[in-house]
């Protein structure tokens, strides 16, 4: 990551990049969205391969935790249904549940009902930001049912989608559904925060580690910086288990996607010219 940062251009970085294992999709003639793409495609590519390793790294975990990718497809698709740009689809493989419905449905309408009808429920509409809150906090709500060593990522990822939502003033479009997910994971008291510093004080457990100290809209970066350590810091002692088994496996499914994550903010830093992430840690430390 330190390299990739350093590299000072981000050609400079993709050259870096193509000597590990993101030059599978990685290519020195991307544009910066273009590659972080990539780096997530890579991220993608090692839990498909985690997952067909079978029961015993849990393949039906590591398929809830890349429900991720399944939800920036449908998101994507519904952008496109709308005449907005969006990113190309991720190849899912056997990770994906609804998407190849997703995918075929020829309107935001038709997008409801398909979600409507899959383990993902009705998102209460078919506008794209109302679509995207119910599937993210409806991601948080199965993470956290189903994946118990994850619990805290699930419940800190939900408060940080709701204060993403406070931050932008954008309340209306957490429907009937999301709200359900949100109070799920993150208890009732949410619902009383009319900011992001009353939600810091309204939720509590990882949900207030990772809003400790973030007042405003200009703090959030703290909060997912923060979220991102805790996912790498906690995968890093799952991983650590003796044998090949379900929490190992979710282990390295969160220092993969943490690394994944780094990677693409030092592509961010090394397109601005070059920088030390080390001094991104120290500011949330």
């Amino acid at each position: 990551m330190q390299r990739v940062a350093a590299a000072g251009s981000l050609a400079g970085a993709l050259v870096t990049l193509a000597s590990t294992p993101y030059g599978r999709e990685v290519r020195p003639d991307m544009d910066l969205a273009s590659a972080q793409h990539a780096v997530s495609a890579t991220l993608l590519w090692h839990l498909r391969v985690l997952a067909g390793w079978g029961p015993p790294l849990g393949a039906g975990a590591l398929r809830l935790l890349g429900a991720g990718f399944e939800v920036a497809n449908v998101i994507g698709h519904l952008a496109r249904l709308h005449d907005r740009p969006a990113p190309p689809p991720y190849a899912l493989g056997s990770l994906a549940t609804t998407w190849p419905a997703v995918a075929a449905a020829r309107s935001p309408a038709q997008v409801r009902r398909v979600l409507s009808s899959s383990a993902w429920g009705d998102p209460g509409g078919d506008d794209p930001a109302v679509v995207a809150l119910s599937l993210q906090l409806g991601w948080a709500r199965r993470v956290f049912d189903g994946v118990p060593a994850a619990a805290d990522w699930a419940v800190s990822a939900a408060a940080l989608v709701i204060a993403r939502v406070l931050g932008a003033d954008a309340l209306s479009a957490v429907g009937p559904s999301a709200r359900r997910d949100a109070t799920h994971v993150l208890g009732r008291r949410w619902q009383q925060a009319g900011s992001i510093g009353e939600l810091a004080r309204h939720v509590s457990g990882a949900a207030g580690l990772v809003l400790r100290d973030v007042d405003g809209p200009e703090d959030l970066w703290r909060a997912e910086v923060r979220w991102w350590t805790t996912v790498e810091s906690t995968g890093a002692t799952l991983a650590t288990h003796p044998r090949p088994d379900l929490s190992s496996g979710i282990g390295v499914a969160g220092l993969l996607a943490a690394d994944s994550w780094w990677t693409r903010a030092a592509l961010a830093i090394a397109a601005g010219g070059g920088g030390d992430p080390a001094e991104v840690l120290d500011a949330v430390a």
